[in-house]
Formats: structure tokens, C-alpha cells, sequence
């Protein structure tokens, strides 16, 4: 059975992130990072947030680096902004999404002027 209370909290909580990110002070933390998704657990303790730039893969690996040391500032702000009693445990995963995208899309591209 879905629970459609942790779907709506991890939208939440992707929207309040990208909002986030723009306001963080990190050097690592560029405003090219975009928040992909977020997947949190039934029981609302923890999220993984998936990561990614436009400048690549690394950058989005920099970016991770950044965020996994403002987690508590970020926890701090999730839970004030949405009203949370209990702010999960966040986890930021890198994701090559927006690159691989891009990709396909100059390979589509490229199908498209051959034919």
C-alpha cells in the first residue's frame, strides 16, 4: 500500500531544498546544482537527495561534499520551514541525470540530421 504521506513530504522537501541551495554560502555549492528527487523513508527519518549540476558529474560530486557539511543547518531549515516535528537525516547522492539527458540528446540530435 503507497503512503502517500512520505511522497508528499519528500516533494516538500525537494522544493524547500532547491529554495535552499540558492541561500547557502559554501563555495562547493554552486547555483548550478538542481535537486533531482528525494526519497524519504516511511517513517520520515531519513532522505536521500539526489544530486546534479549542469557542469557535470564532479561538480555535482563537490556540490554533495558541500551539503553533506551544512546537513545540520539544512535539517535546522527543512524542519522549520515545513513544520516538522522531527527533520530527517539527509544523505546527498550525486546523480549524472542531467548529463546523461543531454547526451541522448545530442545523440537524437545527430539521428535527426542523418535522416
Amino acid at each position: 500500500m503507497p503512503n502517500f504521506k512520505s511522497d508528499r513530504v519528500a516533494e516538500d522537501i525537494r522544493r524547500e531544498l532547491s529554495a535552499l541551495l540558492r541561500e547557502l554560502k559554501d563555495p562547493r555549492i554552486n547555483s548550478l546544482l538542481t535537486v533531482v528527487r528525494c526519497n524519504v523513508t516511511n517513517d520520515l527519518s531519513s532522505c536521500k537527495a539526489y544530486i546534479s549540476s549542469l557542469e557535470g558529474f564532479e561538480k555535482a560530486k563537490e556540490g554533495c561534499e558541500g551539503l553533506k557539511h551544512a546537513s545540520g543547518l539544512i535539517r535546522k531549515e527543512i524542519a522549520n520551514r515545513l513544520h516538522l516535528r522531527k527533520a530527517p537525516e539527509f544523505k546527498f547522492i550525486a546523480d549524472d541525470g542531467v548529463e546523461h539527458s543531454a547526451h541522448l540528446q545530442e545523440l537524437m540530435d545527430e539521428i535527426n540530421k542523418k535522416g
